[in-house]
């Protein structure tokens, strides 16, 4: 066991079980309502919300397999930069039109917007289930994060995690998304300091990059079948498929969508798809650690395989008590998206499953604690996930995760633009899509999601989260035009057009969702809720 970098890494974790637990005091809002502990009351601002949404979309994912990947793979690895690239414009184009008719509708979930949207509750149950099935493989992954941290520098793993576990689970009770908000501050700052100190301190003691890449192409020429440092011909459609579908699947994960409603306003959200590309330097210099390592004869431990490249670079090439400290800024990495993650099943649960078909009448504080106590769940579920089951499912599973996210994006981002769509179509899409993607990952032992298609002598690699969401789509186009024509019956869209606008003309606040979207230290009767908009002071409207 390194006792130094061990008491480095407690002092910092320490350091943020802390804040996490004062969390609850900052911006003080009623904990009791879920529109505060899911949403932080929806009030942070674009500097806030920078942190929130780089802690929430750079996750264990980043610093541990993407590395990871091109220290196995190779070139292949780098698609994480372009399909963040791809994501941002995608963001900034359709997040800001979701988060308005969020506001005014008071949604908190995707799955509210599909409710109302097509007027189908089963449709809404699958995006719901949909969405929570694809975020807990990512939780477990960041458990497994932790975890390889851990096992780096020879602590007992069982009672390490469990700790871990309780500390989560605990802040996030309490303070709810301020927590990993606040955290993800200080897990954001550490991350840069390590990156930047790793990728200039190693090379300079591995004499320099010109060595590294030599050390990186002999490998590849020794290799040439598992391995490449540069794409091959054979890898373009493979390469620019996992950078499309990753695009398009970041910002359906429940997750990132609680991040970017938290936000105060459509400005805050355009400010940060501008801001956060910023973050997209940082992967790519990971990325080059996964290079790095191979130049540094890093031999990785058998049961987490090239997972354990990083942290081993780090214990390696590091002085114990820095290394303890890139390690902490790892698992630090790991807690603060576990909890939006969690916090982002919890939502969909409360709001979709429980109050839509057990409890309708449910109150507010009854709400929130059905959240509360989801998250623990959902966390419980992702800490036996990690101890008693093999670690390559963990792998396999988040596989997956792309795959199922994405086939919801004609419910939730196409329906934004358009309510054409049947809503029976979009059940048919949504479980074809599954069907096939899933299909594509079994019949290749969970061994790669990249699914080749061969057409005569001609092969495309295709990312199978791509394959499946066109499927998805052609049965949706499909079948709407066959239940126009025979006139099947659709499902009712409670939303207006004005709910899309930026600054809608004044109207009647609609539905009970809204009252969740007023200013929370304020309260209405049933008659005021009722009045024009103009009735109400102007920081308490909507927007």
């Amino acid at each position: 066991m390194n006792m130094q970098a061990l008491i480095v890494f407690s002092i910092v974790f320490l350091f943020v079980t802390a804040l996490g637990f004062l969390a609850s005091r900052w911006r003080a809002g009623d904990l009791n309502r879920l529109q505060e502990w899911g949403l932080a009351g929806r009030r942070f601002g674009t500097i806030v919300s920078w942190f929130l949404l780089g802690g929430d979309i750079y996750t264990a994912y980043s610093f541990i397999a993407v590395p990871a990947l091109i220290f196995s793979s190779g070139a292949l690895g780098f698609f994480a930069v372009p399909y963040l690239l791809l994501a941002y414009p995608l963001m900034f184009l359709i997040l800001p039109r979701f988060w308005t008719v969020a506001r005014h509708r008071g949604y908190l979930t995707p799955a509210d917007f599909v409710r109302e949207r097509f007027g189908s509750s089963l449709l809404a149950l699958l995006v719901a289930i949909t969405g929570i099935v694809a975020t807990m493989p990512y939780i477990a992954l960041q458990m497994y994060g932790i975890e390889v941290s851990l096992a780096q520098m020879g602590v007992p793993l069982e009672v390490s995690l469990f700790i871990a576990f309780t500390i989560l689970a605990a802040y996030t009770y309490v303070g709810g998304l301020r927590a990993p908000a606040l955290i993800a501050i200080v897990k954001d700052l550490c991350i840069w300091i390590v990156v930047l100190v790793a990728i200039i301190y190693i090379p300079m003691k591995l004499g320099g990059f010109a060595n590294i890449f030599a050390v990186v192409h002999q490998k590849a020429l020794q290799h040439p079948n598992t391995f490449q440092d540069l794409l091959s011909p054979s890898q373009y459609s493979a390469y620019s498929t996992l950078a499309l579908g990753s695009a398009l699947a970041l910002f359906l994960y429940p997750h990132n969508l609680t991040g970017m409603l938290s936000t105060n306003s459509r400005a805050a959200i355009k400010r940060n798809a501008a801001l956060l590309p910023v973050y997209t330097l940082l992967i790519g210099l990971i990325g080059l650690l996964g290079f790095v390592a191979i130049a540094a004869g890093i031999q990785v431990s058998s049961p987490y395989g090239s997972n354990s490249s990083i942290p081993a670079l780090f214990a390696q090439e590091f002085p114990a008590w820095f290394s303890g400290f890139a390690l902490a800024s790892i698992a630090i990495g790991a807690l603060a998206p576990a909890a939006i993650m969690s916090i982002a099943t919890a939502n969909l649960f409360t709001r979709n499953i429980y109050r839509e078909y057990f409890r309708p009448d449910c109150t507010e504080r009854e709400e929130s604690r059905t959240a509360k106590t989801a998250s623990l769940l959902v966390k419980i579920g992702a800490l036996i996930f990690i101890v008693f089951l093999p670690t390559t499912l963990i792998i396999n599973f988040q596989l997956l995760s792309n795959i199922w996210v994405v086939q919801i994006l004609p419910a939730v981002f196409i329906g934004l633009y358009t309510n054409w769509l049947h809503c029976r179509a979009l059940i048919a899409g949504l479980l074809g899509g599954l069907i096939v993607g899933t299909w594509m990952v079994v019949t290749q032992n969970f061994q790669s999601s990249v699914y080749v298609f061969h057409f005569g002598g001609f092969t495309l690699p295709t990312y199978a989260a791509v394959a499946a969401l066109i499927v998805n789509l052609l049965i949706c186009v499909t079948l709407t035009f066959v239940f126009n024509i025979f006139g099947v019956a659709n499902g009712n869209d409670e939303t207006t057009p004005l709910d899309f606008e930026a600054r809608p003309v004044p109207g009647l606040l609609r539905r009970s969702y809204v009252q969740t979207a007023l200013r929370p230290t304020q309260s209405y009767s049933p008659e005021q809720r009722q009045q024009p908009i103009e009735a109400f002071p102007r920081n308490s409207r909507p927007l």
